[in-house]
């Protein structure tokens, strides 16, 4: 096997924006995406950037990519490691690539003392949620995800005056 994880690196902007593409659609997301190569380079390499990337290379080749940041649990009094996303394309699958980013992930938090490891599927996504769970991860059914954006966003920042 010659599987190889590293960091993202300057000039992978347009490599992790058409593995985002890939990933958009194949959770039938793609029309939500309006994200640039050149948003993705500012987020990972700008002055102070907040969120990392990490690539999979399978036999030399780009085939996946693990794009997460650091949050923090009140209750853990610690940060943690929230997986925004993980993606590995279908003709790399079943080779363990998706297991190698996510033990990477893992590997840091239990290295930096951070108190967890947290990311969300899809409800549909049966089989990410089979592998999520045969890697241990528990999912968390009492928990519903809010998000505000577009217009609403706006009009409740609108509130803040």
């Amino acid at each position: 096997m010659t599987l190889h994880i590293r960091p993202a690196r300057r000039g992978d902007a347009p490599l992790v924006m058409q593995l985002i593409r890939e990933l958009g659609e194949y959770e039938r997301l793609a029309h939500e995406i309006d994200a640039t190569p050149e948003l993705i380079e500012q987020a990972l390499f700008g002055e102070e950037p907040r969120v990392f990337c990490d690539i999979a290379e399978w036999h030399g080749q780009a085939v996946g990519f693990a794009l997460w940041f650091y949050n923090f649990s009140t209750f853990r009094g610690r940060h943690g490691i929230y997986l925004e996303d993980l993606f590995v394309r279908p003709e790399a699958r079943g080779h363990g690539l998706g297991k190698a980013l996510l033990a990477n992930l893992a590997k840091r938090c239990v290295a930096e003392n951070l108190a967890r490891l947290e990311w969300s599927v899809l409800d549909w996504n049966q089989p990410s949620i089979d592998f999520y769970k045969a890697q241990g991860a528990e999912t968390l059914d009492d928990w519903i995800k809010c998000r505000v954006t577009g217009e609403a966003l706006w009009r409740l920042a609108d509130q803040a005056r």
